[in-house]
């Protein structure tokens, strides 16, 4: 009996470790997701260069391109993200990779033209070590009604 309660009390134990990890992951990738939204409002590409990882792909309405081209399109400002008013965000984590979904609405200057625009924005991340590394970022156009299933 002192076994099985024992056994018991391990395996809720590991369980709650596990969801204390799960969260403060969860945290650190959302932190994450919003200091990088800063960073392209801000244009600071050393910051975004060490998140990026080298094969990083980005998708827009206009294209799909690389880590090499989506600094030098923010660096440029060919693209200059103003402005993400995140609305939501959903994160998921299975072992070293973290998916997320940030409801926003972008303001920002593409090729000298305002435009404010409503997206679903999913990134991926991998954990390199003690790092998060950006894998892919995408932008999909949605209505304002859009919502993110948690």
């Amino acid at each position: 009996m002192k076994k099985t309660l024992f056994g018991l009390l391990l395996i809720m134990l590991s369980v709650q470790l596990s969801f204390a990890q799960d969260s403060t992951a969860v945290q650190e990738i959302k932190e994450l997701s919003k200091l990088k939204w800063q960073w392209m409002a801000d244009k600071n590409v050393d910051k975004l260069a060490s998140l990026f990882d080298d094969k990083s792909k980005f998708v827009h309405m206009s294209g799909t391109w690389k880590k090499a081209e989506e600094l030098d399109i923010i660096k440029t400002g060919s693209i200059w993200y103003k402005k993400a008013d995140v609305h939501d965000v959903a994160v998921e984590i299975s072992d070293d990779v973290a998916i997320v979904w940030n409801r926003i609405t972008l303001t920002a200057v593409v090729r000298g033209n305002d435009a404010v625009t409503e997206f679903t924005v999913t990134e991926v991340y991998k954990k390199h070590g003690n790092d998060w590394k950006l894998l892919a970022l995408t932008f999909s156009s949605v209505r304002d009604t859009h919502k993110i299933a948690h």
